[in-house]
């Protein structure tokens, strides 16, 4: 899925274990101006160095998965999270004003690495049964 926004807010990189990170930002989706919408995105492993080349304010066309998860918590309840969970982030105008496509501009720029999968889609074991995190 991709989607165009404008960076609001952008945070530090999170360790979430030993080889587990990842990193959110929000985008103001102005689909309808009159109501904007919110939305919070994570990257995670090496993706999240993607966001270091930009500032709240600018304009990004965003690639993304959507994301969902089952867990059961210690009580046993069974609760369901979701995530948007970005894999590409270009400036707006560079993919406009060149007329080409996202994975050409993302070739043209030296990001060929950006254009495999990101690992966590190709190499996604199930959770194990004494998996706490609900993430």
């Amino acid at each position: 899925m991709n989607i165009k926004a404008k960076i609001l807010e952008k945070f530090d990189t999170q360790n979430i274990t030993d080889s587990f990170r990842k990193r959110e930002f929000v985008v103001e989706l102005a689909e309808n101006p009159q109501y904007p919408e919110f939305i919070k995105f994570e990257l995670i492993q090496a993706n999240c160095e993607q966001l270091d080349g930009f500032n709240p304010g600018q304009e990004v066309n965003i690639s993304f998965n959507l994301k969902g998860r089952k867990w059961t918590d210690p009580k046993g309840e069974v609760k369901y999270f979701n995530s948007l969970q970005a894999w590409r982030i270009e400036r707006a105008h560079d993919v406009e004003s060149s007329g080409g496509s996202p994975s050409q501009e993302a070739s043209n720029s030296g990001g060929d690495d950006n254009l495999n999968p990101p690992e966590w889609l190709t190499n996604n074991p199930a959770p194990s049964a004494d998996d706490d995190l609900p993430f």
